[in-house]
């Protein structure tokens, strides 16, 4: 099985519940590179505990095409325009941004339960 190396940006409500639904398929082809939150929420501190590298946007662009997804579950505008930008100046046309429409099909597909839905907040581009 090919593996895929991820990252997820946002560990708030959604991105919390989500890092725990990759962490419980980590023996499935996903190999979770890096985190990247700026709060202190329950998810950072879930990441830190399993041993998880912690980045900010820049350290994550820098890694270049050894990430194949990165899953922006911040749900902010900016941060999404930001990854794109960077991903682009950087020249990386490997790696892909997921959105949270993204993680909810996924999440679906594991069979997953409880992925929290934020009111009024846009999840595509």
């Amino acid at each position: 099985m090919e593996q895929q190396n991820i990252a997820i940006v946002g560990l708030g409500r959604v991105g919390s519940v989500f890092l725990s639904g990759v962490l419980l398929k980590a023996d499935s082809g996903i190999n979770l590179v890096c985190v990247a939150e700026t709060g202190e929420t329950p998810g950072k501190a879930q990441a830190v505990a399993a041993n998880i590298r912690l980045v900010d946007i820049d350290q994550l662009i820098a890694l270049g095409d050894e990430l194949d997804i990165v899953f922006d579950l911040t749900g902010l505008p900016a941060v999404r325009r930001e990854l794109r930008a960077k991903l682009a100046v950087s020249n990386n046309h490997h790696t892909v941004i997921a959105t949270e429409s993204v993680a909810r099909l996924i999440w679906t597909f594991i069979g997953g339960d409880g992925m929290p839905v934020i009111e009024g907040r846009k999840t595509s581009y």
